[in-house]
C-alpha cells in the first residue's frame, strides 16, 4: 500500500508521478510526462507501480475529436483505494467523518455526550461513532489508511491530554493510544481548536492565508495558530492557550454571558449564549451589555496572540460565529484599540465541522506524507 514497497531507486519518480495525479483529474501519459518533467519510459514505470499499488488505474482512452489512430489512455488517482477518519471529541457531542483519499466526505455522525461522562465512557461513544461512521459508508475498519482526532486540551505529540480543564477524567489519559487499540492504523490527535484552524486554512475562510489566529469561541474559549502556512504548537503544545491568562478573563467570559441575562443552569451553555444573542439583535439593553462584556474580553486574548504574532487574518469559529450580526463590530472596534496593526477578522463558514474536518486535513496529511512520500 505504500511507496516504501517500491525500490529506493524508483521511489521519487513514483511519488512525483502521483503527486501530479492527486487533483483526481484523469491524464494522458503525455501529459504526465510534461507535468513531471520525466521521461515517458519512466513515467510508464512509475504509473505500473502505482496501479500495482492499487492508487492509480488505467481508465478509457481519451477521445480526441477530430484526430485518427488509436486514442491516448487515461490514468486517474483512485481517491476510494482507501479512507481517513477524522474525529471531534468534544463536552456534547462526538462528530465523525469519513472521507476518501481526496478529503470528499463519505458519511457523517454525530453522537450526543453528557458533559459529566467519565473518560471511558465518552471513549465508548467514540467507538460508537467509529461504527456508526464506517457502516454509514458501507466500509469496515480496513479500509482506513489514518485517522485524527480533536479534543479539549493540551495534547502531547504521543497524543497524551496533558491538561483539560473542559472534559472529566480527561487530563492524563493517553488518548493516541486508546484509539490505536481500536483502529488498524495510524491515529493522531490534537488540540480542537489547532485543527480548526486547519480546516479553515483548507475549506474555510483562511484559504490561501498563511497567517492565522483561530478562535474557538462557544462556552469556551480557545484558539489555534498557523504561521507560515503551518500549523504552530509550541515546544509543548500550548500555544494559543492564552486563557491561563487570568485577567483577560476568558475563563469567566462565557459564563458571564449567559449568566447575565437568562438563568442558564441545566441547559447547554450553547444554547443559553444564542438566546443572548437573539435577545440583543431584538435590541434588549442588558443583552447588549453583556454582548459588549463578552466581545470585550474576546478581543483583548485575540488582541494578545495578534500582537505577539501579527497574522493577516483572525477567524472566529465556534458557536458564536453563527452570531456575527452581533458579535463582529464590537470585537473589531475593541481590536483597533489594542493592536497596532489590526488584522483583518473572518467569520467562519465550517460551523460545527470545523475539528473534524481539520482532523480529516491531518489524517491526509499522515497519508501523504508518510505513504504516499509526497
Amino acid at each position: 500500500m505504500t511507496i516504501d514497497e517500491v525500490s529506493p531507486f524508483e521511489r521519487p519518480n513514483v511519488a512525483v508521478t502521483l503527486s501530479s495525479l492527486r487533483d483526481a483529474t484523469p491524464r494522458t501519459l503525455t501529459e504526465l510526462t510534461h507535468s513531471t518533467g520525466l521521461s515517458r519510459p519512466t513515467v510508464e514505470d512509475a504509473l505500473a507501480r502505482l496501479i500495482e499499488l492499487g492508487v492509480v488505474e488505467d481508465g478509457a482512452p481519451a477521445a480526441r475529436a477530430g484526430k485518427v489512430g488509436r486514442p491516448a489512455r487515461l490514468y486517474r488517482f483512485r481517491p476510494e483505494a482507501g479512507a481517513v477518519l477524522g474525529l471531534d471529541i468534544g463536552e456534547h457531542r462526538i462528530v465523525a467523518l469519513l472521507a476518501n483519499l481526496t478529503g470528499a466526505t463519505l458519511a457523517r455522525v454525530s453522537v450526543p455526550v453528557a458533559a459529566a461522562a467519565s473518560g471511558d465512557e465518552r471513549l465508548a461513544l467514540v467507538r460508537t461513532a467509529i461504527r456508526k461512521v464506517l457502516a454509514g459508508a458501507d466500509r469496515d475498519r480496513s479500509h482506513l489508511w489514518a485517522a485524527a482526532a480533536g479534543t479539549s486540551g493540551i495534547v502531547d505529540p504521543d497524543g497524551r491530554v496533558v491538561l483539560s480543564h473542559v472534559l472529566p477524567d480527561w487530563t492524563g489519559r493517553h488518548l493516541g493510544s486508546q484509539l490505536r487499540r481500536s483502529l488498524p492504523c495510524p491515529v493522531r490527535v490534537e488540540n480542537d481548536a489547532n485543527l480548526a484552524a486547519v480546516a479553515e486554512h483548507w475549506r474555510g475562510v483562511a484559504v490561501g492565508v498563511d497567517d492565522v489566529v483561530y478562535v474557538h469561541a462557544s462556552h469556551r474559549l480557545g484558539a489555534g495558530m498557523l504561521i507560515g502556512g503551518r500549523l504552530h504548537r509550541g515546544f509543548g503544545g500550548a500555544a494559543g492557550e492564552v486563557g491561563g491568562l487570568r485577567m483577560l478573563h476568558w475563563d469567566e467570559a462565557a459564563r458571564y454571558l449567559t449568566h447575565q441575562v437568562h438563568n442558564a443552569d441545566g441547559e447547554d451553555r450553547d444554547d443559553a449564549a444564542e438566546r443572548v444573542f437573539a435577545a440583543a439583535r431584538a435590541g434588549d439593553p442588558a443583552a447588549i451589555e453583556a454582548v459588549e462584556e463578552f466581545a470585550h474580553d474576546l478581543a483583548s486574548g485575540i488582541a494578545a496572540m495578534v500582537l505577539t504574532v501579527d497574522p493577516e487574518l483572525v477567524v472566529v469559529g465556534g458557536r458564536v460565529a453563527r452570531a456575527a450580526d452581533v458579535i463582529s463590530d464590537p470585537v473589531e472596534r475593541r481590536l483597533r484599540a489594542l493592536c497596532v496593526r489590526p488584522p483583518r477578522v473572518a467569520v467562519s463558514i465550517l460551523d460545527d465541522e470545523a475539528v473534524a474536518l481539520g482532523a480529516v486535513r491531518a489524517a491526509i496529511s499522515y497519508v501523504e506524507e508518510h505513504i504516499f512520500r509526497l
